[in-house]
């Protein structure tokens, strides 16, 4: 009998590839939503992980609307998903501006905002607004603790009262990251994660202030999402939940979500009587992560040794029962570079493929 990743006729398939089981996708997207209680208002998925047209409709469908991104092309791509609201976790500089512009006007049944940190991209952003007559909504994003973007909270004041001077910029609300908490210990990674939401909402609380409109308060990843989804007042911004990964079901085992995404890779040549070559290098699977990489569904004795662009050599018990050609599965650490790897992946449905999706926003550019 098959196992559930495991395909009935791989023979006109190219390896490496990357293989997406619908079924689970939806399976993860239902759960999420379980997880804030049916409340898709609280829910902001980044589409960094997924990068998929298909993807991002899939999530519409269960009546998510409100979506984070990296990347314009990304964004773009939210735009022909027919998403309802953008946000871009980045603040566009130089030509970009004009590129977010130009965005901004080409899909007007999506709204869409962007971060700023500081008092230049704040001044930048408001020419160009005034230039071209159209209003841009910003969030503030706000240093939680990573020290990678945003403002501390000493800035805040000056950089509300600037936007407070620029009619075209609308402020929406607050926004912060917390990329640095990823503690396997979840009492520790509770403390962290109390810790960054206690920093947004000290912002969050002087910014609501100054003003009447209401603010949103946008805050997260995956790792402090088991945290943050039980403030009514966040709105989260997990990613990974759609395909999920194996570095993940180590450190955040609390989170329930399956596997959705699986590497197919073969046996190019046997080394000796205990090692095989694979051809999964680090140009198909994600790099950024230390060895071993990936995990490998098949046979937990397969222990990895070295990997280089197109290699990866393997430690077996016995490379006998490993002949050339044959197919191994495995799920990697960080699948969210792993499918930026990808112009199309495989879709599975009853161990066949029977679509092939494109990986649009691994582009830096589609149209805009």
């Amino acid at each position: 009998m098959l196992k559930w990743y495991q395909l009935a006729d791989v023979s006109s398939i190219e390896s490496p590839t990357l293989l997406l089981y619908p079924e689970r996708i939806r399976k993860n997207i239902q759960l999420l939503i379980d997880m804030v209680e049916g409340q898709c208002e609280r829910l902001r998925p980044h589409v960094k992980t997924n990068k998929m047209v298909e993807v991002c409709k899939m999530m519409i469908e269960e009546g998510i609307t409100q979506f984070k991104c990296s990347t314009i092309a990304e964004a773009e791509m939210l735009g022909l998903s027919g998403a309802g609201d953008v946000l871009l976790a980045y603040q566009p500089v130089a030509t970009n501006i004009s590129r977010w512009v130009k965005l901004i006007e080409s899909y007007p049944n999506t709204h869409f905002s962007c971060l700023v940190d500081n008092t230049r991209s704040v001044e930048e952003l408001s020419v160009y607004a005034e230039d071209k007559g159209i209003k841009i909504s910003v969030y503030l994003d706000i240093d939680v603790g990573m020290g990678r973007t945003g403002t501390p909270f000493s800035e805040v004041p000056k950089l509300k009262k600037i936007l407070s001077e620029k009619e075209m910029l609308i402020l929406e609300g607050v926004h912060g990251y917390d990329g640095h908490i990823s503690n396997p210990v979840l009492a520790i990674r509770q403390e962290e994660s109390d810790l960054s939401y206690k920093i947004l909402k000290k912002a969050y609380n002087y910014l609501q202030g100054q003003t009447k409109d209401e603010l949103k308060m946008v805050l997260g990843g995956s790792p402090s999402f088991s945290f943050h989804r039980h403030r009514p007042d966040v709105v989260c911004s997990p990613g990974t939940f759609v395909f999920w990964d194996w570095g993940y079901r180590e450190r955040i085992a609390e989170q329930p979500f399956e596997y959705a995404a699986v590497l197919m890779t073969r046996v190019i040549s046997i080394i000796s009587d205990t090692r095989i070559c694979v051809d999964l290098g680090y140009k198909a699977v994600a790099s950024d992560p230390p060895l071993p990489r990936v995990f490998f569904l098949d046979d937990k004795d397969l222990k990895v040794v070295l990997q280089s662009e197109e290699h990866l050599l393997l430690s077996v018990p016995d490379s006998s029962k490993y002949p050339i050609g044959r197919e191994l599965y495995a799920v990697p650490t960080h699948i969210c570079p792993t499918v930026n790897l990808y112009d199309k992946v495989n879709v599975i449905g009853e161990h066949c493929v029977i679509d092939s999706w494109e990986v649009i926003a691994r582009k830096r550019k589609i149209n805009i």
